[in-house]
């Protein structure tokens, strides 16, 4: 079984996609905007789309939901880490060894928990 796609919910999609298209600028990802509430980034075996809600209630975090990203070296978690602090997200954890990972977390901007792993 493999993951088939992520949503994280926004109230500013004119913020939020520039965030992840500076974030995914260096992945093999499209971005699609098939409708004024959703965007997606597609590449091969990856699918992570933003989304203004469907019920129209502002998005919020999940309290203990986390998106995680293999980036594939520490060099590009720390630099990933350091492009979204840049970008306007929060720092979460400085990137670091952490048990058989090197890692980092940030929050978006609209406060969703991100995770940046080798």
């Amino acid at each position: 079984m493999k993951m088939n796609y992520f949503v994280v919910g926004t109230n500013d999609m004119d913020a939020a996609m520039p965030f992840y298209d500076q974030l995914f600028a260096q992945s093999a990802v499209n971005r699609i905007s098939p409708t004024d509430r959703m965007t997606y980034w597609l590449g091969t075996d990856f699918a992570f789309a933003t989304a203004i809600p469907f019920d129209e209630k502002p998005a919020t975090n999940g309290n203990g939901t986390m998106v995680g990203f293999c980036v594939g070296s520490p060099e590009e978690v720390k630099r990933l880490h350091a492009l979204a602090i840049r970008l306007g997200g929060t720092c979460e954890g400085e990137p670091k060894q952490r048990g058989p990972r090197f890692s980092a977390y940030v929050r978006d901007l609209d406060r969703n928990k991100l995770c940046l792993s080798d």
